[in-house]
């Protein structure tokens, strides 16, 4: 964990979890970051580094869920500001729109990828120039998601999230059991 700092945060949250008896709280939600994925230039190792430090943080903390017997009440996801592009600036990308996230725990029915994954290569029909790709789920969507499995009803989202309605009669994404 010394050379992973997401993954000591993660160990952070992990104790606070583990002593949520003594602290009287039924519902917490914890933020912790992994940054430096502003790679606009040496794209590839950083991004191989980054995206390894990750997914040893996560399955770190599974562990540690599981083992407390609360991986059906934890749920871990990802959340950014913009992805990445699909072409080059030299050896790195610029602000894209599109990208991946991750949602994992006891609670997500998992196994599935929501929303169309993309023809990757620029001049694509999702492609709005320069290699920047339209989402096919809004960021609502996703939220909106989360936030019913925390206990938001229909009305407390839509004043929350005020465009969830723009998405269909049912904009959630069914993803939370």
């Amino acid at each position: 964990l010394a050379d992973n700092p997401l993954a000591g945060s993660m160990q952070t949250v992990a104790r606070i979890i583990g002593g949520k008896s003594g602290l009287g709280v039924s519902r917490q939600i914890f933020y912790v970051q992994l940054g430096s994925f502003d790679t606009h230039d040496g794209q590839a190792p950083q991004h191989a580094r980054l995206l390894t430090q990750l997914g040893q943080a996560l399955e770190y903390f599974d562990g540690v869920m599981t083992t407390l017997g609360m991986g059906d009440q934890v749920t871990t996801f990802t959340a950014s500001d913009f992805g990445r592009t699909l072409t080059c600036n030299s050896d790195g990308t610029d602000h894209g729109w599109g990208s991946h996230h991750f949602v994992v725990g006891g609670a997500v029915q998992g196994q599935d990828m929501y929303g169309t994954y993309p023809v990757v290569g620029a001049n694509q029909a999702n492609d709005v120039g320069a290699g920047r790709l339209i989402p096919t789920i809004s960021v609502d969507q996703y939220a909106g998601t989360l936030a019913r499995w925390f206990g938001l009803s229909d009305g407390q989202l839509r004043k929350v999230f005020p465009n969830f309605g723009n998405f269909g009669s049912n904009p959630y994404l069914g993803f939370m059991g």
